[in-house]
């Protein structure tokens, strides 16, 4: 399983440059996980700059994958992420989410390059 960031889902699903590449870490979503604040960034950028509709598609694509809740123990180790290595909010919960279920976080986002689990497209 992997966990596959916001950036990766809107590059595929705007099909951007980098689309093909997150393409083969989307084609599977029984393995997939994403952290709700990831279905939370996805949805709201494809609806500020798209249609509504098209939103709700993508939300329940989305939420065909294993959805991680944000927990008490996700926040706690969101924060000491964030302090340590210099993590906006929702890339701590990210990065917090996929350490606490034992996975890789797929991404090219930069705040991201060069921590442990993280495959860098």
């Amino acid at each position: 399983m992997v966990l596959v960031d916001s950036c990766g889902w809107i590059e595929y699903l705007t099909d951007c440059p980098l689309a093909d590449k997150y393409e083969e870490y989307l084609k599977n979503p029984s393995q997939i996980i994403i952290p709700t604040i990831v279905l939370y960034e996805v949805y709201k950028k494809i609806r500020r700059e798209r249609r509504e509709e098209e939103a709700i598609i993508i939300a329940a694509q989305m939420k065909k994958t294993k959805v991680i809740p944000l927990t008490d123990e996700i926040a706690l180790s969101s924060a000491e992420f964030s302090l340590r290595y210099k993590l906006p909010l929702a890339d701590s919960i990210v990065y917090a989410t996929a350490i606490r279920e034992n996975v890789q976080v797929v991404t090219s986002d930069s705040h991201f390059k060069g921590l442990d689990k993280v495959i860098f497209i």
